[in-house]
C-alpha cells in the first residue's frame, strides 16, 4: 500500500476543514487555524496549499452566492473529500505509531 504524505501545514488545513464540517471559505479556515493554534497564516499560503490539496483529490471547491459586501463576487468554498479524510487518518496513525513508547529526554534523566 502506498503511504500518503501530508506536510504539517496540509494537515492543519485538512483538520480545520474537518472541524468546520461544511463548505468553508479561506477566511473561515484562516480564522479557525488562528483561533485554535495561535498561528498567523497568510491568505496566500492557504490558497496555494488548497490548490495542491485539490489537485491531489483531498479537497473539493465550489463557489458561494455573490454578495454585495464582496462587490458581487462569489466566495470560493472548500470541502474535505473522502480521500482527504483517509489521508488525514493515515498521517495521524503514522504519527501516533512513531510516537508510541517515546520517552522525552527530560523524563529519561
Amino acid at each position: 500500500m502506498t503511504r500518503v504524505h501530508l506536510g504539517e501545514f496540509e494537515q492543519i488545513l485538512l483538520l480545520a476543514l474537518a472541524r468546520l464540517d461544511a463548505d468553508a471559505s479561506g477566511v473561515d479556515v484562516r480564522g479557525c487555524i488562528e483561533s485554535r493554534t495561535g498561528r498567523a497564516v497568510s491568505p496566500g499560503a492557504i490558497y496555494t496549499a488548497f490548490q495542491r490539496l485539490e489537485r491531489r483529490g483531498f479537497v473539493a471547491t465550489s463557489f458561494g452566492e455573490p454578495t454585495p459586501q464582496r462587490g458581487g463576487k462569489r466566495k470560493k468554498l472548500y470541502r474535505l473529500r473522502p480521500a482527504g479524510v483517509r489521508a488525514l487518518q493515515e498521517m495521524q496513525a503514522a504519527l501516533g505509531e512513531l510516537a508510541r513508547g517515546l520517552k522525552t529526554r527530560a523524563s529519561s534523566r
